[in-house]
């Protein structure tokens, strides 16, 4: 058994991580703000401290654990948002990381994993990149992540082994249609099946690489006490597959069984045109590549949206 700490376990990342992680006989402690996340998504059996992980008196209630590994998913997700307010961005998404590093090296935790992203690399005119591929952010989001991997790299030269895991765009069952300022999947299908009606922020022509949420689960427990010799490492987590917005909107129509109108309005600051993602270096040292393909995992998200939205109504 592993102590480990998972913040974000409210969240639809966290909590799909944390639930495996008990399920496989961990103990599992979580710190999250409740600002996105709901309470009833953090899995039974999980201790929880609600806080920020940016805040000192948080970190400090954490002190008294001896954690084997830390795995860092909370933080505030929408590169919309970040421009709104980006000092509590680079809050959640930068000091946080800073913080828990310090914590890390304090109580002596060797290991720590964070969700970086994708939007680390910005647009290319080569859609397809790899991890040595330049990395332009072009929001505030993007920034504080690509910050957070820095971090990490010089938190290893003191023996900290750590991993920023660059999710693509994650989707699934779980995820908060509440929120629709994050997740373009989710914010699309939840405006679909509330409102019949779906707004779409941004030209039809833009693209995403589509990962699902067990396999993104999967590369968070293959990260964990890799031995591929190299105290910080990133990779991408992604499928390969150009999803277009054209084609989101399309499939998440086929599949309700009732009309659903469309409007396309300006986009958002900092949105990307569209990146596809190279897998070859997780697939070589953990052994790990996506299983869902997007035509499949979005009809089981859709089943789940359905009913879980007609039981809040």
């Amino acid at each position: 058994m592993k102590v480990i700490l998972v913040t974000g376990a409210a969240g639809f990342i966290g909590s799909a991580v944390a639930e495996k992680l008990l399920k496989l006989g961990n103990k599992v402690i979580t710190v999250d703000n409740l600002s996105t996340g709901k309470r009833g998504c953090i899995p039974d059996g999980c201790e929880f401290i609600e806080g920020n992980d940016y805040d000192l008196e948080t970190i400090k209630k954490l002190e008294k654990y001896s954690f084997d590994l830390m795995i860092h998913l909370a933080g505030q997700s929408s590169g919309e948002v970040s421009f709104e307010d980006p000092v509590y961005d680079l809050q959640t998404n930068t000091q946080s990381t800073i913080m828990l590093l310090n914590l890390a090296l304090k109580t002596g935790c060797k290991e720590f994993i964070y969700a970086s992203s994708m939007s680390v690399y910005g647009d290319h005119e080569n859609p397809l990149v790899n991890e040595k591929s330049i990395a332009t952010p072009k929001s505030f989001y993007a920034v504080g992540k690509l910050s957070s991997e820095h971090y990490m790299r010089i938190y290893s030269t003191y023996g900290i082994k750590t991993t920023a895991l660059r999710f693509f765009n994650v989707y699934g069952p779980g995820q908060n249609l509440d929120n629709l300022k994050q997740g373009m999947a989710s914010i699309f299908l939840a405006q679909a099946i509330a409102n019949k009606h779906i707004l779409i922020k941004g030209s039809k022509g833009r693209f995403r690489d589509f990962i699902y949420i067990d396999d993104i689960v999967e590369s968070v427990l293959l990260s964990m006490g890799r031995e591929n010799g190299k105290l910080y490492e990133s990779y991408n987590v992604c499928n390969g597959e150009k999803v277009t917005v054209e084609k989101i909107v399309e499939t998440i129509k086929l599949n309700l069984p009732y009309n659903v109108s469309t409007e396309y309005g300006e986009g958002t600051p900092g949105d990307q045109n569209g990146i596809i993602g190279d897998y070859s270096k997780i697939l070589k040292d953990l052994g790990w590549k996506g299983k869902m393909k997007f035509d499949e995992g979005i009809k089981e998200m859709i089943i789940w949206a359905k009913s879980s939205m007609k039981s809040q109504n």
